[in-house]
């Protein structure tokens, strides 16, 4: 049947409604408009467009958690379009129509399907000669891969979208980079997306685009914010908010700002900036955007008020921003946003004590979340409900709905870090809270009572699960490990003679669980503040590195031995000589070894090593015989670094006791390590140059003679295998690494190090000495394992020894540093 033009203009007119009604978050209305559209197309016999608009259609299903309506609504659209004989004109529909199904299948966890679909997807836009389809699409796939982690490929299809841009038509680049900008940001490469971003901004200004300059300046301030300059973060809000032209964006730009200028205690600031937007938050109309951006704001305005109580919005007031919110989005039919401001509004009640109303309001919203499968919010609120059964003394049913937050989390793993982008996150303050709140009820008793073996096992586990969160929160990605095994199973067949040891810092007291081989858990505790525990914590690893301060490290240590040790002193005596330590927080920036129990030191009793959590990589001693090792360093002064004159020393004395590969200096780049490493298999790669531990990924390096390598791509270079060597390098040795200054959580990139590099040991410096003491140490541990059959635990301990009792090295500053991570075996 033929259409005229009437017609014709009239659906065009009808679907574009609908991109409008989804652009500002009104989906219910979406929804409606594009149905209506989709049945005039059927009705007139346009197949074409009816499948477009089914696969918009499916969008907005998606927006509002519909997934059976948005699965058949994209299944009708591949239905029509595949019934069809391929031409121009059906091509980008087509696309247009996997890409919508690869979104789908990503949210359903479905990762791999997704990368499957937006591979189909890329390939017709490549037919088409979409270039800014190929574009999204190859950006699509690094999300999929990110979540599947593979991350060397997911980089792979980056580097292939920044070559794309440089041949795309300007009005398109800006977009795009703006995407590829932000996806930086979510993996956690900063400085590039920064630079990505820049760009997108310089295309936009040539063109005199206003919404994608300010696009690109909103990206451009929450890079510099996650790189914590503010200052700078601030300025490209507010150019952000200046450059605007739709309401929607100068809102967002300034949220961003109000709520950075809350968490930097800039509360002048906050204050007149908080009262300037009241009217125009007021005054949004319906949208999935405007609740959020009340949300947001009622979120800044609580914690200004927390802060700083005079001349701020009441708890009313704010109460009111929240309540209007939450009628909103039941105006749009929202049941996601409902289910956000509901249990928000549900918060604020907690905050003012109102306990009954609070726990109503977030069961409704844990309710509306679960009915659409939502777990990103129904995570919060079954923590804030069992934050309420808390406080009304209701432990067991608080331990349950902690339990079902944490395995929410467990699911959420490659998620966690791109959830809630429109509502403000932190891991500190909204994940990390979770386990610790979880481990102190489980642990929780009453005068001389122990906790029972099943809560002493689910509060070591759900430890475990805070490390390794905390771990893909560092590296932006869920972190992946080779075929781990329990360490129980390691401690009760494979070596009955170690000992874990797990430490865990909560608000009120330190709580130990020690795990003994062949024997239940066991626990104890000391009643002391986290702060104080904190405050000993960095007062000794600054003492430790000191020249003449024995004294007083001595007797911090022997607070520490006193917590950590004294209580079991009589369990550890018989048979154990190995103590292996998964260490919270603070307690990761000291070395175990230095404890002192006011005659010897640790390591003059027991070896010792630390694991990353309860998983290790399978149990493999080094084979004696065929120990070969790729050496590689820097002496001379470097991109800023100073020389490390002992480093010939310490590579030679290596190569004397075991047969040694050498990169020395100039020798020694990204490339030419990349291909000794693939080249050659090395059960021990030792690196003798600067590098650096942080508690940010990118800072985060080992620096080699024409680079600074950051501990994602040192995963890459580590990784190049062929696939019949062997995946795991044995023992990675940094000698002349250090914990970053000042960090209280720099030991974290130390595990992450460990972790990514997968390595079965890692031997690493928790800070550096250019002195004649290190390569002494390295030539005795590399001796002790060639010429004994003792664990690299043992080994290290030998070393330390043999440093100890020389009086030029017996302060802890020289032998104390160095610490096993991963398997002692």
């Amino acid at each position: 049947m033929a259409l005229d033009a009437t017609e014709l203009s009239s659906n065009a007119t009808q679907v574009e409604q609908g991109r409008e009604f989804y652009e500002t978050g009104q989906f219910v209305e979406a929804v409606r408009i594009w149905q209506q559209a989709a049945n005039t197309f059927q009705a007139q016999g346009d197949i074409l467009n009816q499948a477009s608009t089914l696969s918009f259609l499916s969008l907005a299903y998606q927006q509002l958690g519909q997934w059976t309506e948005a699965t058949e609504a994209i299944a009708n659209s591949l239905k029509l379009l595949e019934a069809r004989n391929p031409n121009k004109d059906h091509l980008p529909v087509l696309a247009q129509a996997f890409n919508i199904q690869g979104q789908l299948q990503l949210a359903l966890g479905q990762a791999e399907q997704a990368l499957t679909t937006w591979e189909q997807a890329a390939a017709i836009y490549t037919q088409a000669g979409d270039k800014a389809g190929i574009t999204g699409s190859l950006i699509n796939q690094s999300l999929a891969l990110q979540s599947l982690g593979r991350y060397r490929q997911a980089a792979k299809a980056l580097t292939q979208v920044e070559e794309t841009l440089a041949n795309q038509p300007n009005p398109m680049k800006a977009i795009a980079l703006s995407s590829f900008g932000n996806t930086l940001r979510v993996v956690g490469d900063l400085e590039k997306s920064r630079q990505v971003l820049q760009q997108s901004l310089d295309v936009a200004q040539q063109l005199k685009s206003r919404p994608d300059i300010s696009a690109a300046f909103l990206g451009l301030g929450n890079t510099a914010r996650s790189q914590q300059d503010t200052e700078a973060a601030l300025k490209f809000y507010q150019q952000a908010e200046s450059t605007a032209p739709s309401p929607m964006t100068r809102n967002q730009a300034k949220l961003n700002q109000l709520s950075l200028l809350v968490e930097t205690k800039q509360l002048s600031a906050a204050k007149a900036l908080g009262s300037q937007m009241q009217a125009e938050i007021a005054n949004l109309p319906p949208s999935r955007t405007a609740v959020y951006a009340k949300i947001n704001f009622a979120q800044s305005l609580t914690r200004l008020k927390q802060a700083d109580t005079a001349n701020t919005s009441s708890w009313t007031e704010i109460g009111q921003v929240l309540a209007n919110a939450v009628q909103q989005a039941k105006s749009i039919q929202d049941i996601r946003a409902e289910a956000y401001a509901l249990g928000h509004l549900g918060g604020l009640y907690e905050q003012t004590q109102q306990l009954q109303n609070a726990q109503d309001l977030t069961r409704q919203a844990l309710l509306l979340a679960q009915s659409i499968n939502a777990s990103d919010i129904s995570y919060r609120w079954q923590w804030q409900l069992g934050r309420l059964l808390k406080a009304q003394g209701k432990t067991k049913d608080a331990i349950a709905a902690y339990t079902e937050a944490v395995n929410i989390l467990q699911s959420l793993r490659s998620d966690l870090v791109t959830i809630n982008p429109d509502v403000q996150f932190s891991f500190r303050e909204e994940v990390e809270p979770i386990y610790r709140q979880l481990v102190e009820l489980l642990l929780q008793t009453e005068g001389t009572s122990q906790p029972s073996q099943d809560n002493l096992k689910l509060a070591r586990n759900t430890i475990e699960s805070l490390q390794l969160a905390e771990l893909d929160n560092f590296f932006r990605t869920a972190c992946l490990q080779g075929k781990t095994v329990q360490i129980d199973q390691v401690i009760d067949k494979d070596d009955p003679t170690a000992a874990v040891i797990y430490p865990i810092i909560l608000a009120d007291r330190l709580e130990v669980i020690l795990k003994l081989p062949q024997q239940p858990l066991r626990h104890y505790k000391t009643a002391i503040s986290q702060s104080e525990v904190e405050r000993i914590v960095g007062e000794l690893r600054k003492q430790l590195t000191k020249p003449y301060t024995l004294r007083e490290t001595q007797a911090l240590s022997k607070q520490v031995y006193d917590w950590l040790i004294l209580p079991a002193s009589q369990d550890l005596a018989s048979n154990i000589k190995t103590l292996v330590f998964v260490l919270d927080g603070s307690l990761r920036n000291i070395p175990m070894a230095a404890l002192y129990d006011g005659q010897q030191y640790l390591v003059q009793k027991y070896g010792v090593a630390l694991t990353p959590g309860l998983q290790l990589l399978g149990p493999k001693s080094l084979e004696r015989g065929k120990i070969k090792a790729l050496t590689a360093g820097i002496t001379e002064s470097r991109q800023g670094f100073a020389a490390l004159n002992n480093v010939t020393l310490e590579l030679n004395q290596i190569k004397s006791v075991v047969p040694t590969t050498v990169l020395l200096n100039q020798e020694f780049t990204s490339t030419a390590f990349q291909k000794e490493m693939n080249a050659v298999s090395f059960p021990v790669v030792h690196l003798a140059t600067h590098g650096q531990f942080s508690s940010k990924a990118e800072e985060t390096f080992i620096l080699t003679w024409d680079n600074r390598i950051n501990v994602t791509q040192l995963d890459n270079l580590l990784r190049i295998r062929d696939t019949n060597r062997p995946t795991a390098i044995e023992l990675l040795v940094l000698s002349a690494c250090q914990t970053a200054t000042g960090d209280k959580r720099a030991a974290l990139g130390l595990a992450g190090v460990a972790v990514r590099a997968g390595a079965r040991s890692t031997l690493a410096s928790l800070w550096s000495l250019d002195d004649e003491s290190s390569a002494l140490l390295m030539s005795q541990f590399y001796q002790e394992l060639t010429n004994t059959k003792e664990t690299k635990a043992e080994a290290l301990r030998f070393a330390q020894l043999s440093l100890l009792q020389n009086p030029r090295y017996q302060h802890p500053r020289y032998w104390a540093p160095y610490v096993l991570v991963g398997n002692w075996l």
